[in-house]
């Protein structure tokens, strides 16, 4: 009796090992087939190991302390040795590219609203001798803080660089020579990070707004089949396309109307140029988005998709390559270059120019053709791409 309960027993044991061990190869066989399916598809494959990949180098490689070929002027009222030294000194550093001399105080204002020239330094008259003869002289740093982070690095880099001349040039002296710099931080003088920001945040929201909701809400219209019965409607393709596109158009500009206002009133950002300027360019902007938006929505097959297309296409690119955050001038060559393809960079300079510096249409007008020439292409891409489709 004994025996057969140990025999039934055993056997039980050996059934329940077996369907566990079943049920483990079923189980290693259901996560190979997963690891299956997610090497077979190329997209995943890609969000899994290719997007950390270049955000990693991307973020390697943009985010930095440093500077690197920042343009600046010197007005050298003394043109004497010592001047001479110095500004040979701070060119030869490697940081800093000599834009052009000034020839009096009047061109400080002009040079600085045309955008490429970041600082000028200023030496008084009589700049050696009195260096010589009192132990001090004065330098004047005046630095472009339309951009607070750049303003400060260029600063501070040239600060070093002054000290570490005089200290190189009486390396025994108890009491050295004294160079004091006078900072003067220009368009913000309180460099109130809001001057970066507000600019930056506003060309964010409405690429987003704009290109994003315009892609789902079209290619929600083609997922439900829905598109379709549309275009069978007495109503033209193009007429199709107003409708969806006007509504976000609408209220993008009243996006940016609300966001210009609170960046005026709450962060005290100051509208220097044409207000009218101002909003025609944000139009503009908010037209190129919306033409994009058609874009990507003529190349999704889903919403999944058309918000994934927007999210990390145009995101990421518009934070960390149009100069919202990290300065272009301290990227890589090959980031410069692909940055002059983010719309989002020409919208930032042209918000910055007229808000912070009061320029007009002759200082931007560059930015706004160029504005101008990806709207009309992008349109003409998604009309060719809505064409084939059709066919």
């Amino acid at each position: 009796m004994e025996l057969q309960i140990f025999r039934k027993t055993k056997i039980s044991a050996q059934l329940k090992a077996l369907c566990a061990w079943q049920k483990m190869k079923q189980l290693r066989s259901f996560i190979k087939k997963e690891f299956y399916h997610i090497f077979r598809d190329p997209r995943t494959v890609l969000i899994l190991f290719g997007i950390p990949i270049a955000q990693l180098l991307i973020f390697g490689t943009v985010i930095k302390n440093e500077i690197k070929d920042v343009h600046i002027a010197f007005y050298d009222q003394a043109k004497d040795e010592t001047s001479l030294k110095i500004t040979n000194k701070i060119i030869s550093s490697g940081y800093f590219i000599l834009d052009r001399n000034l020839e009096s105080t009047a061109d400080i204002d002009a040079i600085f609203r045309k955008g490429k020239v970041k600082q000028v330094i200023v030496f008084e008259s009589d700049f050696g001798e009195k260096l010589t003869r009192e132990g001090k002289a004065k330098v004047q740093l005046i630095a472009d803080a339309s951009d607070p982070n750049m303003a400060r690095l260029t600063i501070s880099y040239t600060t070093g660089i002054i000290n570490d001349y005089i200290r190189d040039l009486y390396p025994n002296l108890e009491l050295p020579l004294q160079i004091e710099p006078e900072v003067r931080m220009y368009f913000n003088e309180e460099m109130s990070s809001a001057y970066m920001f507000v600019p930056g945040v506003m060309a964010l929201i409405l690429m987003l707004i704009s290109a994003m909701m315009t892609s789902i809400s079209i290619t929600r219209e083609k997922e439900l089949g829905t598109m379709e019965i549309l275009l069978v409607s007495p109503l033209r393709p193009s007429q199709i396309i107003i409708g969806k596109v006007l509504p976000y158009l609408i209220l993008s500009i009243v996006n940016a109307f609300v966001i210009v206002l609170i960046g005026h009133f709450v962060f005290r950002v100051p509208i220097m140029g044409s207000f009218i300027l101002l909003m025609l360019e944000t139009v503009l902007f908010i037209l190129m988005a919306l033409c994009l938006g058609i874009l990507i929505s003529t190349i999704s097959k889903n919403q999944m998709t058309a918000m994934f297309i927007s999210m990390i296409g145009l995101m990421l690119p518009t934070i960390i390559l149009s100069g919202f955050i990290y300065p272009i001038d301290n990227m890589p060559l090959v980031l410069q270059w692909i940055s002059h393809i983010m719309p989002a960079r020409y919208f930032i300079t042209i918000i910055r120019g007229i808000m912070l510096k009061g320029v007009g249409l002759l200082f931007v007008w560059k930015e706004t053709l160029i504005i101008i020439g990806m709207t009309l292409f992008f349109i003409a891409l998604s009309v060719r791409k809505f064409k084939i489709r059709l066919e």
